[in-house]
């Protein structure tokens, strides 16, 4: 890839990781509408590990928590770590599972701008309803089993590109209750073992392929995705304290409507 193609694709990424607009989704599009080169698996697993270094420098305190809980102890800040800590193992084993499914026996399933244009629309619909009728009476501290449950549930449908794992279990959490910016925190913390997870399947397939894994390519995407990604989450939980999720479900909404446009108004079928 050309290193402007790199830093564009990463710098997408970067922004839309977090954000409830599907960072699949865009990267799915990306080629398609601009006509480069698939980027390679180096390269996703280098905007990865960028995204994934952002949120763990943002939640460090919650991360920190979380260790501490589990290292023992009875003081009450330590069982609250163990309990998020818990809650998020929870929500876990849902998506491992689809996810794992769909990896093996149908990879490619999903893969379509025409799928893409849809579910922003679909689900930016059900971001609005959830933060319209949802209740804010709940912070990340009043987590029980079956809301983890339930969210976990929820971000199997972020499989689907254009869904957006954040959104899905943004939109799982406010139906539950819980602030917007709880329910994007805990959102957030959810994305840590789901990023490690999916490395781990780029990483895999790449060393049975031969293909490297670090080069300065990556190395170079996976800095800017991080420098992105980190100043995302920041304007992310700083939004959240002063408006709600509309101005992301008409980003969706317009995205979803131009793609349909251009697919079935122009017959434009973006290479399918």
């Amino acid at each position: 890839m050309l290193l402007l193609h790199i830093v564009i694709l990463a710098i997408v990424q970067g922004i839309s990781e977090f954000l409830p607009v599907s960072s699949s989704g865009h990267i799915i599009l990306l080629p398609h509408i601009a006509g480069w080169q698939d980027q390679g698996g180096n390269i996703d697993i280098a905007v990865h590990v960028g995204t994934l270094g952002a949120v763990l420098v943002y939640f460090w305190r919650d991360i920190w928590a979380i260790l501490a809980g589990f290292s023992g102890g009875r003081r009450r800040e330590r069982r609250a770590g163990r309990a998020l800590g818990i809650y998020l193992l929870i929500s876990l084993p849902p998506v491992l599972v689809a996810g794992g499914l769909l990896v093996t026996f149908a990879p490619d399933l999903f893969r379509s701008p025409l799928i893409v244009a849809w579910t922003m629309l679909v689900f930016g619909v059900l971001l609005w309803l959830a933060d319209r009728i949802g209740m804010t009476v709940r912070r990340v501290e009043h987590m029980t089993v079956g809301s983890a449950v339930i969210i976990g549930v929820a971000q199997i449908l972020a499989l689907v590109p254009g869904t957006s794992r954040s959104g899905i279990t943004m939109t799982a959490a406010r139906f539950l209750g819980f602030e917007r910016g709880e329910a994007a925190r805990f959102s957030m913390l959810m994305s840590i073992p789901v990023i490690v997870a999916a490395g781990a399947v780029v990483a895999r397939d790449l060393a049975k392929s031969g293909e490297p894994i670090i080069t300065g390519d990556a190395g170079l995407a996976a800095a800017i995705a991080f420098v992105t990604a980190l100043f995302s989450i920041a304007i992310l939980m700083l939004m959240l304290k002063r408006v709600s999720f509309t101005p992301f479900v008409v980003y969706r909404l317009f995205l979803g409507i131009v793609l349909l446009v251009l697919y079935y108004g122009f017959d434009w079928s973006f290479g399918i």
